[in-house]
Formats: structure tokens, sequence, C-alpha cells
């Protein structure tokens, strides 16, 4: 999606160290490769940490995930999956658009993850087998969403993310250009 973007190979262990660096003390927050679906784990008494468990090592899915920890709030973070309903795959047309609702802000963190990795973003409808989905629609509200962001301010955890982003892959910090699609 975004235009004049070299795309390069993105090695998840750094967004794993990074995200380390940058949450674990504060936090009591740890970014960890999955080899299945991803879920967020509160600490219990076989973790001391909270887990975020991004989906069989791919870069993208950790953006994604860190983008749902960022936007969730103190009393979410102490359940499973911070308490939220996920529809699988083959979703209905009433399913779709609650699904759409709930990942518009999300994913616009992701896309401000992305551009500050200098890495390509593309939406995730996430409903292959489902009813026809509105990617145009989609990827313009969640474009509407990020630049609101980038006028409005991130969520605070988000923001530091970004930051510590930009200084690792030595990008510049989101601009409303970088979400013209």
């Amino acid at each position: 999606m975004d235009k004049g973007v070299k795309e390069q190979v993105f090695n998840y262990q750094d967004l794993i160290n990074l995200f380390g660096q940058t949450f674990s003390r504060s936090e009591n927050t740890i970014l960890v490769r999955g080899e299945a679906e991803p879920i967020y784990l509160p600490a219990d008494r076989q973790h001391r940490q909270h887990r975020i468990i991004f989906a069989h090592g791919y870069f993208a899915s950790a953006l994604h995930e860190i983008a749902h920890w960022c936007l969730a709030g103190k009393t979410r973070r102490l359940l499973e999956d911070y308490g939220y309903w996920y529809s699988p795959d083959g979703r209905d047309a009433k399913q779709q658009v609650e699904f759409e609702q709930v990942e518009i802000k999300p994913q616009a963190i992701e896309w401000a993850f992305s551009v500050a990795c200098g890495k390509n973003f593309r939406v995730s409808t996430d409903n292959l087998n489902g009813a026809p989905v509105d990617v145009i629609g989609f990827t313009h509200n969640v474009r509407q969403q990020a630049i609101a962001y980038i006028q409005n301010g991130f969520p605070p955890r988000a923001q530091i993310f970004i930051d510590a982003l930009v200084a690792f892959y030595g990008t510049a910090k989101p601009t409303e250009r970088d979400f013209d699609v």
C-alpha cells in the first residue's frame, strides 16, 4: 500500500527484542513467537509476565498483535485475549461489518508501525471463506483513523513503540502522506 517503500526482509526477532527493551519492565509484558493462532495471555501462576503471542513468526502478525495490546486498557490486559470475541474466517456480512469496526483502530496503529519500520502494509479483512468484503472501503476507514491518530495523537504505548521503531530502523515518524493509497 505504501508508495515508494522498498520491501526488505524483516526479522521478527528484532521486534521481540525491541518490544522487550521497551515494555518488559514497565508493563511486565513480552512478545512471543507462536506456532498457532495469535493470542494474548495475562500473567498467571506459571508465567510471571503477560504474553503477546503472534502467529507463526510472521512480522506483520507481531505488529498487529502489538497494536491490539496498545489499545487495551489496564483491566482488559488482565483478561485472555483482552476479553474480546473473535469470529473466525467464514463470517457472514453482519459479522464482517462488526469485525471491521473493531479492527479499524488496531489496523491504523499497525499501519503506523509498518511505516515506522519502512515496511509495506496491507489491511487484513481476515475473511477468505465468508461474505464478500469491501477492501477499498475498509482501507479508507483504516486510513482515516491513521490520519486522525497523526493529527490528534496515538495511544501512549503505541506512540512509545512507534518512536522505538523509528529509532531502530532509522526511519522518519509517520506523517499523513505515509497513508496515501
